[in-house]
């Protein structure tokens, strides 16, 4: 059998855009992918939905899987054929052990490549305005690690060499818990007190915080503050250029923390939209969807011949599904002429307008049994027929409301719908930083929720982190397990459940106005 080949790949500091062009082709293509803690999750959930993944970071600060075991693990995914990704972020090889697993890899006899990444030394600085050198304030920089080898009695980094290197910049990784032995060992070894010195934590994402301060008064700001890991500290001149290069522009939702429960297929437009107002988009998928052919339904669909006919749908999946078997069984639109259309909701019939078709019913309410009553009583539905664009879980409110009209209905189920599992490391990170607010566009991304988290882990989220539900059936359910919703859309769109948003933190944050 032929081996297979590991690439070593640098995801970035945090930012998930910051990933090279390599490295995200190659993630792409690896039958297996191992990642880190440190990874962005929004890259972990937009790997391929076949492609074996597993979680080989840190919880409560340590490796779940000891060292040797991944070298291991690398190895034999490599023996077995597998073409394998061991994503890292920040660089593999700037204090990531890319370096020990490249060497465990030629020693067995594995290829493999290294795809750098930004590291987190050079990103993190970058984005509060910090450049590593200067040609007036620093020709040289220094990176090093504040935080020494378990089996090293001391640090081997020659502080005192570094205390005494003048016109450069320090950059320290993984020093949060040193920072004060680190600081007073560069005071003592010559190094000014009053040497201008910073740190970055979460450095590149939206939610980054940054504190600068004497080198002297450093580790005092870093206990004030509450700082954590991940944080990169800046010792040197540079700093001072910080006030005028820095660039993030304030923006209505920086640095809040969101979470979104739908499938990244369906939600990128949801998170390039949330970016672009600051907001850190933290994906939890909590339901997955799939084609469903019902072969006999759409032959019925086929024959139909009434000229009092209508096609009902119910969500922006029924629309996505429908046309795409439509397209992939008639190949022409006209097939639906002489229908009339009608959508429960905003963004269903935003769906439908996509394809250039209009849309002739939308109720004033958008949950099924206020549609049904709606259609009802505006239309004479006796003898007609009723196609029902449907999902696996959709309930039959609507379907046994027409038929109670005088409608022949014809239920289509072109998608199922399933609860998902949230890769593995995510839950736990929910309560290491928690969210700012949690965006839900149906009931069942909720019930998803619900399936990753224990009833008591639920409501101690929720008891400080604000659910925004798109309408009034999300809200229904959510209410119904014991949960309250902060804010309920009244234009039942994502773009309007994103301006609620803002509105509700603009609001918090500036009671008076």
């Amino acid at each position: 059998m032929k081996k297979g080949t590991v690439y070593l790949i640098g995801s970035g500091p945090g930012d998930p855009e910051l990933i090279s062009l390599k490295g995200w082709r190659l993630l792409q293509t690896c039958d297996v992918v191992f990642y880190d803690n440190l990874v962005s999750d929004e890259i972990v959930v937009a790997l391929p939905a076949g492609q074996e993944k597993h979680y080989v970071g840190k919880r409560d600060g340590k490796h779940i899987i000891p060292q040797d075991e991944i070298n291991e693990l690398l190895v034999k995914s490599a023996n077995e054929g597998k073409n394998v990704a061991r994503l890292k972020g920040s660089d593999p090889l700037v204090f990531g052990r890319g370096g020990e697993e490249a060497k465990y890899l030629r020693k067995h006899g594995i290829d493999f490549e290294i795809i750098p990444g930004i590291t987190a030394g050079v990103g993190a600085p970058a984005y509060v305005g910090i450049p590593c050198t200067d040609r007036e304030k620093a020709s040289f920089v220094i990176f090093v690690t504040g935080h020494k080898a378990k089996d090293k009695a001391v640090s081997t980094v020659p502080w005192e060499w570094i205390a005494k290197a003048e016109n450069g910049t320090i950059i320290i990784y993984m020093g949060v818990s040193e920072i004060e032995t680190i600081a007073t060992r560069l005071i003592n070894f010559g190094m000014s007190p009053d040497k201008p010195s910073a740190v970055i934590e979460r450095g590149t994402l939206p939610s980054q915080r940054y504190f600068s301060a004497a080198l002297k008064d450093l580790p005092a700001v870093v206990k004030k503050h509450h700082v954590r890991s991940p944080s990169i500290f800046v010792i040197g001149e540079v700093v001072d250029l910080q006030p005028c290069l820095s660039w993030v522009k304030q923006r209505p939702l920086l640095g809040k923390r969101v979470i979104v429960t739908r499938s990244p297929d369906q939600a990128r437009d949801m998170y390039q939209s949330l970016r672009e107002l600051g907001a850190e988009v933290l994906p939890y998928p909590s339901i997955t969807t799939s084609d469903y052919h019902d072969d006999d339904a759409w032959q019925r669909f086929a024959a139909i011949s009434n000229s009092n006919r209508w096609l009902v749908f119910t969500s922006e999946n029924g629309v996505r599904y429908f046309m795409q078997q439509l397209m992939d069984k008639f190949g022409d639109l006209r097939c639906l002429a002489g229908y009339r259309i009608a959508a429960v909701g905003g963004a269903t019939a935003e769906a439908i307008a996509n394809w250039h078709i209009r849309v002739d019913f939308v109720p004033k309410e958008a949950t099924a049994t206020a549609f049904a009553r709606e259609l009802i009583s505006s239309h004479d539905l006796k003898g007609s027929v009723l196609v029902r664009v449907r999902g696996g879980l959709a309930g039959d409110t609507v379907e046994l409301m027409a038929t109670d009209a005088g409608a022949e209905v014809l239920p289509i189920t072109v998608y199922d719908t399933d609860l998902c599992k949230w890769p593995e490391g995510f839950k736990e990170k929910l309560f290491v930083y928690p969210p700012d607010a949690a965006i839900f566009t149906s009931g069942s991304t909720f019930k998803g929720v619900l399936e990753n988290l224990t009833r008591e882990e639920a409501h101690e989220l929720f008891a400080s982190v604000p659910i925004f539900s798109i309408g009034p059936s999300t809200t229904k359910m959510i209410a119904s397990e014991g949960f309250e919703v902060a804010v309920e859309s009244r234009i039942h769109t994502i773009p309007a459940m994103i301006d609620d948003l803002v509105t509700y933190f603009e609001k918090k944050e500036n009671p008076g106005r």
